[in-house]
């Protein structure tokens, strides 16, 4: 008999860090009272490695490599007591945590760390997830403004920003790209990909996923990327985010399928599904495009997560009796991790023993999971995100924001420019700006840009005044407020006041050229915030008709 044990347990009491060449025990022979000591050199296979660290785990260790939760205390303060906080914080403990999402910070990372290789049985490090989705804190245009612009080096270029961004605050996982195509601009979630064409998509799936993961997984510049929402969340009916998709086997294959395709062909390493079902069958628990399109056919060898809660969502759509059938059908059918539902910690054990779920599935799924971990390196150096003073020196660069610059002036789109108007005059000119838009600092940054501050955008305002030879005038004209109620951010507009428009029409009258800047605010597109109309939202479209009644040119 020949056994494998890694040396973790030497390198966590000694506290020091995790060695490209592994120091292994090899015991020969049931009765050998002699140990034989061998290594892991260079050309030892990730395979090799992975499979070596699996033979040592016990069920309810693989099953926890299958389990993410979401940040859930005040990480470098004390140690959580009660309710589920204090779950997870033991669970980490236990090592049945593989991954934690948005734990952001380099010190706030390496705290978990810590627990993780250190307190742990076998040290074996996590994964930190986050949603960088445009950009981290230096912003870049949505990806459907990027979309417009063509320019996939450009959008790669965009992408590596947000990929050092994220990794100086400890984070080596975003849940991007999104790589729905829809075809129903009502729908929220549209902000967040390439649009309607499979072919565009999928140049730009590519672009984006060699943005984030770079040549190299294991340098500190790069993370992982997720391809998302397995499959067909973009055909939602009526363009109603969580709603029920039902489309043929011909538009599944031509229209929603290939920029995932894509995605798997540049090398992305992970996968998410969606909450949607798909003709009768929620995505999480759905056999056919998880298990046999994408890693029987197409030979996918990353891991696929749940979305948000989504295993346990399938009892509320109907299709499981309960949480732990939700959990076999999910294993069952190819979700690898488990985001947020407990599912899989609390179940697994029991409906592998019951004879519900094969083992085989855990092995394959924990496998996946920690080939992932060693192609970033983790194994090597569970810290290398983890440097405050490198996240400091980071963060804001002034390349960053050259470089988000570039992709926001090539995603502008201009629809029509009558009689030349276009470019404006940089001197001599009296200018009207019109619209609570122009004034607002917090709405450019649009969604999805969960770690940036409020405020700190420049306004088209603050644009303008730049050029101090014109004479600048603003007026609101029509308000269009928005603001945060706890976690959720609550629409205000501005359904029938027009009391503001004898404001813009007298400044309208008074100057040489206006500029009209309307639309929706950057936090009515997104997850959970599809439009059944998506007209200018209030008296806008008020706004702009009584304007264009003026004797002045109109720039909107």
């Amino acid at each position: 008999m020949v056994l494998i044990i890694p040396n973790f347990a030497l390198m966590r009491v000694k506290k020091i860090q995790y060695y490209t060449i592994f120091t292994f025990f090899v015991l020969l022979g049931c009765n050998s009272q002699k140990t034989k000591i061998s290594t892991f050199d260079k050309t030892t296979t990730i395979d090799v490695k992975v499979d070596s660290l699996l033979k040592l785990m016990t069920l309810e260790e693989k099953i926890g490599q299958m389990n993410q939760y979401n940040g859930f205390w005040e990480i470098t303060g004390p140690v959580p007591k009660e309710g589920q906080a204090a779950k997870k914080y033991e669970d980490i403990k236990k090592g049945l945590v593989g991954s934690m999402l948005n734990v952001k910070g380099a010190k706030d990372v390496r705290t978990l760390q810590k627990i993780a290789v250190e307190e742990t049985r076998l040290g074996i490090p996590l994964l930190f997830g986050f949603d960088v989705i445009h950009g981290y804190k230096t912003i870049s245009p949505i990806p459907l403004a990027e979309a417009a612009s063509w320019d996939v080096e450009a959008i790669q270029k965009s992408a590596e920003i947000a990929a050092q961004e994220a990794a100086a605050v400890g984070i080596n996982w975003t849940f991007a790209p999104m790589v729905d195509i829809s075809r129903d601009a009502r729908w929220g979630r549209v902000m967040e990909g390439a649009g309607e064409d499979p072919f565009l998509g999928s140049r730009i799936a590519e672009a984006r996923i060699k943005g984030f993961q770079g040549n190299d997984l294991s340098s500190n510049k790069t993370i992982i990327a997720c391809a998302k929402h397995f499959a067909g969340y973009g055909f939602a009916e009526a363009g109603r985010d969580y709603n029920s998709v039902s489309v043929s086997e011909e538009t599944l294959q031509n229209i929603i399928l290939p920029p995932f395709k894509a995605s798997v062909d540049i090398g992305v390493r992970t996968f998410m599904n969606s909450f949607n079902d798909l003709n009768g069958i929620p995505a999480t628990g759905n056999k056919y495009i998880q298990r046999t399109i994408l890693k029987e056919k197409w030979n996918f060898d990353g891991f696929v997560v749940s979305d948000w809660g989504s295993i346990n969502e399938m009892v509320a759509h109907g299709y499981t009796k309960d949480f732990k059938q939700a959990t076999e059908i999910a294993i069952n059918a190819g979700s690898d991790m488990d985001m947020e539902s407990y599912a899989y910690v609390d179940n697994l054990s029991t409906l592998v023993k019951e004879g519900k779920v094969n083992e085989a599935y855990i092995n394959d799924a924990t496998r996946r999971i920690l080939k992932v971990k060693f192609e970033l390196g983790l194994f090597d150096d569970p810290y290398k995100y983890c440097d405050e003073a490198y996240e400091k020196a980071t963060i804001g660069k002034q390349e960053f924001q050259d470089g988000v610059l570039d992709i926001a002036k090539k995603s502008i789109v201009l629809l029509k420019n009558e009689n030349n108007l276009l470019p404006l005059h940089k001197s001599g000119k009296k200018i009207g700006v019109i619209g609570a838009l122009a004034n607002d600092k917090t709405s450019p940054l649009g969604s999805w840009r969960i770690a940036a501050d409020d405020e700190t955008a420049v306004s088209v305002l603050e644009g303008m005044k730049v050029y101090k030879d014109n004479q600048l005038f603003y007026a609101k004209g029509a308000d269009l407020a928005i603001g945060r109620t706890q976690f959720v951010w609550e629409t205000k507009i501005n359904e029938t006041d027009t009391t503001g428009f004898d404001e813009a029409i007298e400044l309208a009258n008074n100057v040489d050229v206006v500029v009209m800047v309307l639309g929706e605010h950057g936090l009515q597109s997104g997850e959970g915030r599809s439009r059944t109309d998506i007209g200018l939202p209030g008296v806008q479209q008020q706004l702009l008709e009584v304007c264009l009644q003026c004797k002045i040119k109109i720039l909107f």
